[in-house]
């Protein structure tokens, strides 16, 4: 398979600059048997008593930071990854990239040191604890699609409502859409919850490098899959219940989890890339945003729900003038053969 047999033509106005003007008004295409155009309000209408939803906790940190060189110039921290108190691993904007042992100057007299370089990210040792340190001083680090900066309101918008676990430095996006009320309303007709964590990096908006999907690899995130969440999507899967995965992150979750043929509890890293072909064990339908032309989430869910059947949602969901990406609307996915 090659990369550019997941383009698609979009137009630049379709690109969600700007969240809804609430988070349940957004758009939802149903791929089932056909397409049907919803509102996301109208979700559980679509989910069943005894199905589970499966939810990202993980919370975006104000990853986004300025910073000085030594020798004056400008330069932009994004952090990927906090690793200690005093610790980060980041990617580094500058015109210039800094060496080993340079000192980066930083908001209310902090300094970071360049400690080491790893491909594209920089070890740094901060002279202040990292975690408040970007809480006070740090920028919401939205996507670089969006192309803008970060208001107030991105401070609440850019995250979910049932986010608690710091350290993404994007939002699991298919949550963004559940306020508390849709989480109650789904509650109320019979649907568990579960949780999983993964910290969502930003090579999530990284380019596949090679026209050959094959040769690719995905960046390295932390995943979270806990002995309770394992419990209730092994006992809603034997009761005949749908597991529904709230955004490809929790795909990634739950499958990174699987890899035994049953969901187990799993506490460490994944680079899982799912590409069509690949045979899904814990997943039994997904919501998710539009995703970008030729990236691996695209893939993903052309795996899960059949290419042909999504490009051909995508084309409509072109026509039909959906939003599209992290702002966006939803689509509601069944796959090809229901298990």
């Amino acid at each position: 398979m090659l990369i550019s047999d997941f383009n698609y033509d979009l137009p630049d106005e379709l690109i969600a600059r700007f969240p809804a003007g609430e988070r349940r008004g957004s758009r939802l295409l149903e791929v089932s048997s056909g397409l049907n155009d919803r509102g996301f309000a109208e979700l559980p209408a679509l989910l069943r008593e005894g199905d589970l939803l499966v939810f990202n906790d993980t919370r975006v940190i104000k990853a986004r930071i300025a910073a000085t060189k030594e020798t004056g110039g400008r330069a932009e921290i994004l952090v990927e990854r906090v690793t200690g108190e005093h610790t980060a691993l980041a990617h580094i904007r500058a015109s210039k990239s800094p060496q080993a042992g340079g000192r980066l100057q930083l908001a209310g007299g902090a300094q970071a040191l360049v400690t080491e370089r790893n491909g594209e990210l920089f070890a740094l040792s901060f002279s202040v604890p990292v975690m408040p340190f970007l809480d006070a001083c740090g920028e919401v680090p939205l996507p670089p699609y969006l192309e803008r900066s970060a208001d107030d309101a991105d401070v609440e918008r850019y995250q979910t409502v049932y986010a608690r676990d710091p350290g993404a430095v994007a939002a699991p996006t298919a949550g963004l859409h559940f306020d508390a009320a849709m989480l109650a309303e789904t509650r109320a007709a019979g649907v568990q919850h579960a949780w999983v964590t993964l910290h969502v990096g930003a090579g999530t908006f990284q380019s596949l490098r090679d026209e050959h999907i094959e040769q690719n690899r995905l960046h390295s995130e932390r995943v979270i899959v806990g002995q309770e969440t394992s419990d209730r999507v092994n006992a809603t899967r034997a009761a005949g219940g749908r597991v529904i995965a709230v955004g490809t992150t929790s795909v990634r979750a739950l499958e990174c989890a699987s890899k035994g043929g049953e969901l187990a509890p799993f506490h460490g890293e994944t680079d899982l890339f799912i590409v069509p072909g690949y045979k899904f064990r814990s997943v039994d339908a997904m919501l998710t945003n539009f995703h970008l032309p030729q990236s691996s989430l695209l893939m993903l869910v052309a795996a899960f729900a059949g290419k042909t059947r999504i490009m051909g949602a995508y084309e409509h969901a072109v026509r039909e003038k959906y939003r599209f990406f992290s702002y966006g609307d939803a689509m509601f996915l069944t796959p090809e053969e229901q298990r």
